[in-house]
């Protein structure tokens, strides 16, 4: 752990009952009292390094050969850090570590040792050492930060535990072969036996290679207010959800008893000793630590383990939780129930009400979530629109798998329109359902000429002409639905050409061309087909 050296002088405190008498041969002319201790101590080095001390002396008059007498209740973490502050004005020494130095920089902040009291003052001294040594050490940090509870006001007020917290999130976000002694991978600073090197000789240690799991333990020491602001913190870093998960199922496992009773012994998940286990929290509060574990927990399939959503649920039925986190916890299970195993099914039925052993109404709305669930990803028409996140590429490659030969009408026209599709996929839509209109109109051209040379002369000129005028304008709504079609490829055909200039991409290339070629084809098939009507016409006026 690391620590700082401060003062000079050997220790001259002496503690007799509540009550602490500095040693130095002159006789004490002030009194401070902290709660329940009393500090016999001198003015002038108390008032060299604080200013709260100074004005509160000041207006303080002489009190007989006792001296003055100064009350400080709300000085942060009591006698323990003034004792500390003491210390420091006589210049006595003592260590700074990691475990003291946030109470101390509060209790420096609240008497007001600043620079401009004196030079070197406790504020300076104890910021210097937060930020060279505590800050940079994992451990350091985790013990700073547990110290905070102590002190959280005036912390936070600091600035001190965000300080703490975005030091861990920064370490637990990083990779942890980037940093710590020794070296925790194989490389030139390691023997053939696998022990480190130092300046070319083994030390004998092991390298460690620690896995991304490796700060759920330390972390979860931490009070619950500390660690929900450091989760917080970290999912606005970036750490994955299902790190986030994995920490609050360890936490909820440390913290909460009833987790553990039915784990295995050979569980290596629990890493932490067994005594912790005994929780020194009381019913009520491992309800809110439940509750707020609920409301922690990412609400995604596979995060968490079926089994420590079944031990959360039947935590939270013993606790008495609200309805709100049990309807989570069920809703939790039935996204994955096909995950759990028969035994975690079977849930103690705790109320008087109903005789039945093991609590049945509870699994059936589990089972309703889950046949919910599953109808909700398969019923759809299009799976693929639940997933608005898949990269280009991705949808690039689903929509190979896609024969748009085979799409009918509506499916064109939704594929058309649907912004999310790679413009290499919807201009084969525009393109084959090109395709099919000119294969409808020729088809229909040369059904008409056929019916209308096995049709008897005799049919009279009426029926005729009038079969001809609801052809013809059948005949024009499909021209008319070609040349939009065409205006549309031609568009896009001036899109694919500038992002081929552009980007020289081959696919592009190869679409171009193979649009061209099939128009030009089927333009010149329109073009017999429609001489072949007008000579059709021909006949039929002669």
């Amino acid at each position: 752990m690391a620590c700082m050296k401060l003062g000079s002088k050997a220790d001259a405190f002496r503690r007799e009952g509540n009550s602490w008498f500095c040693t130095t041969g002159l006789p004490s002319d002030i009194t401070i009292e902290v709660g329940e201790v009393l500090f016999h101590l001198h003015k002038f080095p108390l008032l060299s390094k604080s200013g709260l001390l100074e004005k509160l002396i000041r207006e303080k008059p002489e009190e007989g050969e006792e001296g003055c007498s100064v009350n400080l209740t709300d000085i942060p973490f009591g006698p323990k850090a003034f004792e500390l502050a003491a210390k420091f004005c006589y210049n006595i020494k003592f260590e700074l570590t990691a475990s003291n130095v946030v109470y101390l920089r509060c209790a420096a902040d609240y008497l007001e040792m600043t620079e401009e009291i004196s030079e070197g003052n406790l504020v300076s001294q104890s910021d210097d050492f937060l930020n060279r040594y505590v800050l940079r050490g994992w451990k350091d940090t985790i013990r700073a930060l547990q110290t905070c509870d102590d002190v959280l006001p005036q912390a936070e007020e600091l600035q001190i535990v965000k300080r703490l917290i975005e030091s861990l999130a920064r370490k637990a976000s990083t990779d942890p072969n980037m940093f710590g002694w020794p070296i925790m991978q194989i490389g030139p600073s390691q023997s053939p036996g696998g022990s480190v090197l130092w300046n070319g000789i083994s030390t004998g240690a092991k390298p460690i290679n620690r896995s991304s799991d490796w700060w759920y333990e330390d972390v979860s020491s931490l009070s619950l207010p500390l660690y929900k602001k450091l989760i917080s913190v970290m999912e606005s870093r970036g750490v994955t959800q299902e790190l986030i998960a994995g920490s609050l199922s360890f936490y909820a496992k440390r913290h909460l008893p009833g987790l553990n009773r039915r784990e295995s012994v050979s569980d290596t998940s629990c890493r932490f000793d067994s005594k912790v286990l005994a929780s020194s929290l009381s019913e009520e509060e491992q309800k809110h630590l439940l509750e707020e574990i609920d409301q922690l927990l990412p609400f995604q399939k596979g995060l968490a383990s079926s089994r420590i959503l079944f031990g959360l649920l039947r935590t939270a039925i013993i606790l008495r939780a609200s309805e709100k986190c049990l309807s989570n916890l069920e809703r939790r299970i039935g996204m994955q129930l096909d995950q759990a195993a028969l035994e975690d099914l079977l849930i103690p039925n705790i109320s008087e009400a109903v005789e039945t052993l093991y609590d049945v109404d509870r699994v059936q709305r589990i089972l309703d979530h889950f046949v919910a669930m599953d109808q909700d990803n398969f019923g759809g028409a299009s799976p693929a629109l639940a997933h608005p996140w898949l990269q280009e590429s991705e949808r690039e490659e689903l929509c190979r798998l896609m024969d748009c030969q085979k799409l009918s009408l509506e499916a064109c026209t939704h594929a058309a329109q649907n912004e999310r599709l790679p413009l290499r996929a919807v201009v084969q839509v525009l393109f084959f359902e090109q395709l099919h209109l000119r294969s409808s109109i020729a088809g229909c051209l040369l059904m008409s000429d056929n019916l209308d040379g096995s049709r008897p002369l005799q049919s009279g000129v009426q029926v005729s002409n009038r079969e001809h005028q609801v052809l013809k304008l059948g005949m024009d709504s499909m021209r008319n639905r070609v040349s939009e079609l065409e205006k549309e490829c031609s568009s896009l055909r001036e899109d694919i050409e500038k992002l081929g200039r552009e980007k020289k991409k081959l696919g592009f290339r190869i679409i171009k061309s193979q649009i061209c070629s099939s128009n030009d084809g089927l333009a010149s098939k329109e073009r017999l087909a429609s001489e072949e009507v007008e000579k059709q016409k021909h006949l039929k006026q002669k």
